[in-house]
């Protein structure tokens, strides 16, 4: 069969096609088409959902091989310590959440909406509305392609840090040494969600911070938000069309970083993977430094300017790709994209945040064929 473009696999759109192409539906043929590609000396790009990947249009000289597991298996039920949950690496992530939700689980509710695959999941250590995967993840079991075996992480195993872990620092070039082949998560059987430690999440389900609110009324809220800033996915909605947020906020360990933002920039403590905060660790909003920066949203589009840096939204990509325009932290296509567009368009975003704040930003998304 021909290979499909990256394009077709990605949410960004944009990509070309792969040397060769492999669709794995069950555990052993996602090992096998890896394993022989290996054995074959063929470079391995291993997508999902493809949510977190921007792709040259050049192609991939190399294996891509499709994770398309799907299932879900309650491994163990106990009243003192909840329920672990095993889910195929392949299962789609909002439809994990919407079981679990339905299932009276709580832990993963306020994940919800976030497009891509269960199995990608603890390798950025997914997170947002003051919750990440790593306060629920119990293990996760791998395909160790360097040792050519199986291999099982717990927690502490796994090095969790904010949208990081050792699954993703294996990686090299977008291709990872550890295959994710099912992750378990323990979660609580309540009809009530984990306490909210986001503040507009609390305003928006009418909440205090560290309160809780019925586990379906959370997801809801939540999908709520998140499509009002153009992140659930939406076939009509261009702003969707990207890798969500392209770049991960920024964590400032030295206080004298601080001394040079204003006032008023939103500041956020670190949790570690126990959800505790770590001392001396304190996080910055990329949205809000890419917007004090002058690129607001739809920057990118025709008419659009950055009055601060005194740039012609247009001349960046000639409107092809754009800031979205319900978020500054998504780069989406706007339909004739392509890979350089939108990689033009966060380079510009990059270096003009840093020439006004000093800060630089890290891009959040695998680089498949390309940089910055």
């Amino acid at each position: 069969m021909n290979a499909p473009r990256l394009a077709d696999l990605t949410t960004t759109a944009v990509g070309g096609p792969a040397s060769r192409y492999v669709k794995a539906e069950t555990e052993e043929q996602l090992i096998h088409a890896v394993a022989t590609a290996d054995d074959a000396g063929e470079p391995v790009l291993i997508v999902g959902g493809g949510s977190n990947i921007l792709a040259s249009d050049n192609g991939f000289e190399g294996t891509v091989v499709h994770v398309a597991t799907e299932g879900i298996q309650v491994v163990e039920t106990s009243p003192a310590h909840g329920c672990l949950v095993e889910f195929q690496a392949g299962h789609s992530w909002e439809q994990a959440v919407q079981w679990s939700v339905q299932r009276g689980l709580a832990g993963l509710e306020t994940l919800s909406g976030i497009p891509g695959t269960t199995g990608a999941t603890p390798v950025q250590n997914v997170g947002a509305y003051g919750t990440e995967v790593s306060q629920t993840i119990h293990s996760v079991r791998t395909w160790d392609r360097q040792a050519r075996e199986l291999r099982t992480f717990g927690t502490d195993d796994l090095e969790f840090s904010y949208r990081d872990s050792v699954l993703k620092r294996s990686m090299k070039h977008g291709s990872p040494r550890y295959v994710v082949l099912t992750v378990t998560f323990r979660l609580l059987p309540q009809d009530v969600g984990l306490p909210v430690r986001y503040g507009q999440l609390a305003s928006a389900l009418g909440v205090e911070i560290g309160e809780c609110a019925p586990l379906e009324t959370v997801r809801e809220t939540v999908l709520r938000l998140r499509a009002s800033k153009g992140m659930v996915l939406n076939p009509e909605d261009r702003d969707t069309y990207s890798t969500g947020s392209f770049f991960t906020n920024p964590i400032v360990e030295d206080p004298a970083r601080l001394e040079g933002l204003p006032a008023d920039a939103p500041r956020y403590p670190v949790l570690d993977a126990a959800g505790d905060q770590i001392p001396g660790a304190t996080k910055l909003s990329a949205a809000w430094l890419i917007d004090q920066s002058g690129f607001g949203k739809g920057f990118g589009l025709p008419g659009s300017r950055n009055q601060q840096l005194d740039l012609d939204g247009e001349s960046v990509a000639a409107g092809r790709a754009a800031v979205s325009t319900k978020h500054t932290l998504a780069m989406t296509n706007r339909g004739r994209a392509s890979s350089d567009d939108l990689a033009s368009l966060a380079r510009t975003v990059r270096d003009g945040v840093e020439h006004v704040f000093g800060v630089r930003l890290v891009a959040e998304p695998v680089l498949v064929g390309m940089s910055l």
